[in-house]
């Protein structure tokens, strides 16, 4: 009888919907979402094999870059095979350990991301603001230093989620409507009180977006403030075009994870509205940035043009030798 009543409450296994009210139409979403998840792989592989081979790009910018690479391929990698199984194979179960590694993850690496946003607008600060200080500043170590503490924050902050998600009860519903195990759709499931899972998780996030948030916009209002002064026309368009295209990279981050992260409390919003755009909370950052951060970057143009002449012109010219 005591087994009865404990595999009642605890489950080992949970469905993912996908995206509820639209069951008929995932393979046809899923082919813009296919998409994106592939630019996203190769431009942000391609960013790092670009940075790893080109000797001028190793400076403190582009190991950042590289950081906000190897996030951005682990968050959008955190979802897309498991998505990918729900729309193309109808495969929806995923085991309860599984679906808590996957919470861990796409939290974990969502702050760190916002962590690194965070890195970038500070270095650009002192790139611009003070150039003169720049290199002594930000050394190898100190940027090892940031990319660490990061990682330290973001573990320490979302560990205690799929820990306190693990203890409670499931019985009613194993069914999560979403197509991916975020930590409130998983939560809500509990029928039992919850409260302190939801304050612990608006805590963290209230913290790690204000925090980050704050110092980004007073970096780039600093910068925005050097700019300004700059005497030469070109150069203050070329820095309001670079700022104004970071700005709409973070803006875009923030925005729908808010507005993901905020739709469990606010409601009144059509549950498969919510699901797309957390999906695409996770999928567009990953697909913006290199284009944002790296097509747009002249340095990165050229490492990416010398790489093309050495690879397809490079073995004709020994061929002819």
């Amino acid at each position: 009888m005591a087994s009865i009543n404990i595999s009642s409450i605890y489950t080992s296994v949970f469905i993912l919907e996908g995206i509820p009210d639209l069951e008929s139409f995932h393979m046809w979403l899923s082919i813009p979402l296919f998409i994106m998840y592939v630019i996203a792989l190769s431009g942000n592989l391609l960013t790092l094999l670009l940075v790893m081979m080109e000797p001028r790009l190793h400076s403190p910018m582009y190991y950042f870059l590289c950081t906000l690479s190897l996030t951005d391929l682990v968050l959008s990698s955190s979802i897309a095979p498991m998505v990918f199984c729900i729309f193309w194979l109808n495969h929806k179960e995923i085991s309860f350990l599984s679906c808590l590694v996957q919470m861990f993850f796409i939290h974990c690496f969502t702050s760190l991301e916002s962590g690194v946003l965070l890195a970038m607008a500070f270095d650009r600060y002192m790139a611009i603001c003070n150039p003169l200080h720049y290199t002594s500043a930000l050394t190898n170590t100190l940027i090892v230093k940031i990319v660490i503490a990061l990682v330290i924050r973001g573990t320490i902050v979302v560990t205690p989620c799929p820990w306190m998600a693990s203890r409670l009860p499931y019985c009613q519903s194993h069914h999560i409507p979403h197509s991916y195990c975020d930590h409130m759709a998983v939560v809500t499931l509990s029928y039992t009180d919850t409260t302190i899972n939801n304050a612990y998780g608006l805590t963290v996030v209230l913290i790690v977006i204000v925090f980050d948030v704050t110092f980004i916009t007073v970096s780039y209002v600093l910068i925005l403030r050097a700019v300004l002064r700059l005497s030469s026309k070109t150069a203050k368009s070329k820095a309001f075009g670079t700022c104004t295209s970071h700005i709409g990279i973070i803006l875009t981050f923030y925005t729908l994870g808010l507005f993901s992260f905020l739709t469990y409390r606010i409601g009144h919003i059509a549950p498969y509205l919510h699901v797309i755009l957390s999906i695409l909370y996770l999928l567009i950052p990953p697909v913006l940035n290199p284009i944002i951060y790296g097509v747009r970057t002249q340095e990165i143009r050229t490492a990416a043009l010398h790489l093309l002449t050495h690879c397809y012109i490079g073995p004709n010219v020994a061929l002819d030798q």
